[in-house]
């Protein structure tokens, strides 16, 4: 018998009350073009709508709803989950230290330039940022919150999944990016308890795959972390995370896709759709538009287009590399 998962429906529920008025609710749009392609109903949750261009305000808005407002917070990011925290603390007036890779997306970098926090750029990847948040926190005994090994962070992000369902409770199968694993675990807690039968799938860039490793292996292990057009989902993962055995209970599949998968996807998104994504929420559409995900003709799909968080100089190299079929 599994062990009970450390996040419930109703905490999730209770997260959606608490981040009421930080967080706006976000469109579910059919995508008539994917549907053609793909032989079955999807619909794209349009994440990238979020006040912070990105779901990661979730998660954050719940964990600092929960912390009382003379707590010093240090995070650390990639950049989307900083962002969450800088304007969630704008509104709970929490101060804040944000910790983000100098290679970090410029997009991001910019926009947290714009809130009053302490912006401390360090390293070369998420790992280094991660390292130097933690050695903050214990230096300073500053409150350090994880953008994925968080139960408050995972919470919040479920209430995605609650939106998702409201708006079409006959959908069959979500399809998910995944990095830390926050968002897939939110949203396949509430999944699994609507119904046990829903597909949850997470999608991740094979240059950067620690949980899909993670998850083959049974336990987090060494992995490969190279450069990607996902850097929201790169970087390793905490050895102790909780999200890997949640993911191990409610995900169903975990697909790879390549980086030339993920910038046609996100061409695609913008030529069918009109909507910028960033590579990390593009990666559910490359599992789709590759074939990647089976078994779903018939059926009503989800995918979490979930930032559009993206630099213009990576949008305009995209847009002037020719297409490969």
């Amino acid at each position: 018998m599994k062990p009970p998962l450390p996040i419930t429906p109703a905490e999730i529920v209770a997260a959606r009350h608490r981040i009421a008025g930080i967080v706006q609710p976000t469109p579910l749009e059919l995508s008539r073009p994917l549907s053609a392609l793909v032989g079955a109903e999807i619909w794209l949750k349009l994440e990238l709508a979020q006040v912070t261009g990105s779901f990661k305000l979730r998660g954050a808005a719940n964990a600092l709803r929960q912390l009382p407002p003379t707590t010093r917070v240090v995070a650390c990011s990639a950049g989307n989950h900083a962002l969450g925290i800088a304007h969630a603390a704008a509104i709970t007036g929490h101060a804040v230290t944000l910790v983000v890779p100098a290679t970090a997306s410029p997009a991001k970098i910019a926009a947290l330039r714009r809130y009053p926090v302490e912006l401390v750029l360090h390293g070369d990847g998420y790992a280094a940022a991660e390292a130097e948040a933690l050695r903050l926190a214990a230096t300073h005994g500053w409150q350090f919150v994880s953008p994925y090994n968080d139960p408050a962070v995972i919470a919040g992000q479920g209430t995605l999944a609650v939106e998702v369902w409201e708006a079409l409770p006959t959908a069959g199968t979500v399809i998910v990016a995944v990095g830390g694993g926050g968002l897939a675990s939110g949203v396949g807690i509430w999944a699994k308890a609507l119904n046990p039968r829903i597909r949850v799938i997470g999608v991740q860039a094979a240059a950067s795959a620690a949980m899909a490793a993670a998850l083959q292996a049974g336990k987090v292990v060494p992995a490969p972390d190279e450069p990607t057009l996902a850097d929201g989902l790169a970087g390793g993962i905490d050895p102790d995370t909780i999200t890997l055995p949640i993911l191990q209970h409610v995900l169903d599949e975990m697909v790879l896709v390549e980086e030339a998968a993920i910038a046609r996807a996100m061409r695609w998104l913008l030529d069918e759709h009109h909507l910028i994504a960033e590579g990390s929420a593009a990666v559910p559409l490359a599992a789709l538009l590759e074939g990647k995900i089976g078994n779903l003709r018939g059926q009503q799909v989800v995918a979490l287009i979930c930032g559009r968080n993206v630099a213009s100089a990576t949008l305009q190299q995209i847009l002037a590399a020719p297409p490969k079929v």
